[in-house]
């Protein structure tokens, strides 16, 4: 492998040839060989949309002139296009501030630049990785800058699309099941009458609560910490950097971000993010809740409730022919079950902010985009593939109704709780049906029993 040499400040190291990125980056990847999670491409394309606004901002406030501005922006116009993807291989396992990641894009867009302007690989000339492309930045306020950025996009892009398309399918499966009535249930028990249209409309509910909730928090996403450079003071930047450059990410990105108020606290802690996985597991222990009750609906289809079908998009054993599996309830419930792991993930490393700088930025950024994603997959996969080729066992669901005891209920106003709890014992203890229990125990009259218990009757109030 031919190799070039790179300096920094600890001295000469040999780089390879064919690579863009220079010494540090190539330190860290000898230094910390851990696990195999890399930052996700979007977030390296987010930061040089951050060194791209920065390079327009530091030309705008004269502190960078204006052919050395264009070069950078050419390089990171390449990588963010994703011209450049394979240069930036280091693990999210490094420093806690993100520095060896600010220096990937800092070395890679200055070696990409030199190359545009005629220069070498490793010359940093006439760009240099932290005279230039770094400017009036820390790898402490840009870092976190590019982890509300991506965070926001991903929620916009990914997940609430997701959450739309799954809100919209239950909504549909409200009015299709309208007026199929079925047994509810309490404590997995039999319970009074409900219908399969309102179990969903129940289901869009805890939905449309998640997405809500989750999109009141994008003001608060949408505050970057850059300016705060070092320790949130704004040491080595212009007096209007902060608001100058959050204006072009802006502009360059379409959304409306705006500057954080207080740089200290943007650097030293992450509670925005912290409360945003927070609602991001409220929406797992929602989607576990409703997969769980549609995977017990379906169960059977002889031995189980079998009140619904579900698609059946793949064989289910390797040794037992015909069955079939609720496999897209599985993998969401499992990605449920990750990203319900993942918030304990976030609250321990957003605990960890010493003084003026949180030091699990990385870990932290790496499990919210995660679990947006594996949220934002498995939805669209559950929707399209679960939820939109559901169908009503109307049979089943008609005997359940007819069988059910805690019809009984509909008759407690008229006989009273104590007569109406010894009808249902009756009718169990016999096994027979509650109308001949009401008749033999001389409660009611079949033509009075007839009169009464009307499941239609028992949906709403009266």
């Amino acid at each position: 492998m031919k190799t070039r040499q790179e300096q920094d400040s600890l001295g000469t190291i040999d780089v390879p040839a064919d690579k863009l990125w220079g010494a540090q980056t190539q330190r860290a990847l000898e230094n910390f060989k851990i696990g195999w999670q890399i930052f996700p491409k979007t977030f390296i394309h987010h930061y040089a949309l951050v060194k791209k606004a920065a390079a327009l901002t530091n030309n705008k406030l004269g502190k960078l002139d204006a052919k050395l501005k264009d070069y950078i922006i050419k390089a990171c116009d390449e990588i963010i296009a994703a011209q450049h993807d394979d240069q930036f291989p280091l693990p999210v396992w490094q420093t806690g501030s993100g520095t060896q990641c600010n220096m990937n894009l800092n070395e890679v867009i200055a070696n990409r630049a030199n190359e545009i302007a005629g220069g070498k690989r490793g010359s940093k000339s006439p760009i240099h990785p932290n005279d230039h492309v770094n400017l009036s930045q820390s790898s402490n306020d840009t870092f976190p800058t590019v982890m509300h950025i991506s965070t926001v996009v991903a929620l916009r892009e990914q997940l609430f699309p997701a959450l739309d398309a799954l809100l919209n399918e239950f909504k549909n499966k409200q009015q299709q099941f309208a007026s199929q009535i079925k047994p509810g249930r309490t404590h997995l028990m039999d319970a009074t009458p409900v219908t399969l249209g309102q179990e969903f409309g129940a289901f869009a509910v805890q939905i449309d609560h998640s997405r809500q909730q989750l999109r009141q928090l994008l003001p608060a996403l949408q505050q970057l910490a850059i300016g705060g450079s070092a320790v949130g003071t704004g040491l080595n930047t212009h007096p209007h950097w902060s608001e100058t450059v959050v204006v072009n990410i802006a502009e360059l990105s379409g959304i409306a971000f705006t500057p954080a108020p207080n740089k200290f606290a943007a650097l030293a802690g992450h509670e925005t993010l912290k409360d945003c996985h927070g609602r991001l597991c409220t929406l797992a222990t929602s989607v576990m809740k409703i997969a769980n009750d549609l995977r017990l609906m379906a169960s059977g289809p002889r031995c189980g409730f079998n009140e619904i079908h579900l698609p059946a998009n793949e064989p289910g054993s390797s040794i037992m022919p015909g069955k079939v599996n609720p496999t897209q309830i599985e993998a969401l419930t499992m990605v449920c079950a990750r990203v319900i792991g993942n918030d304990t993930t976030v609250t321990i490393a957003n605990s960890q902010g010493q003084f003026q700088l949180n030091v699990y930025k990385p870990v932290i950024i790496y499990t919210v985009l995660e679990s947006v994603t594996l949220l934002s997959d498995a939805i669209n996969s559950f929707c399209q593939h679960c939820v939109k080729g559901i169908d009503a066992n109307t049979e089943v669901l008609k005997h359940n109704v007819e069988n059910s005891l805690m019809l009984v209920t509909a008759l407690t106003p008229h006989i009273g709780y104590d007569n109406a709890s010894k009808a249902a014992k009756h009718a169990y203890d016999k096994q027979c049906s509650l109308q001949q229990a009401v008749v033999e125990l001389k409660l009611l009259g079949a033509e009075d029993y007839q009169r009464l218990i009307k499941p239609e009757r028992m949906l709403q109030p009266e």
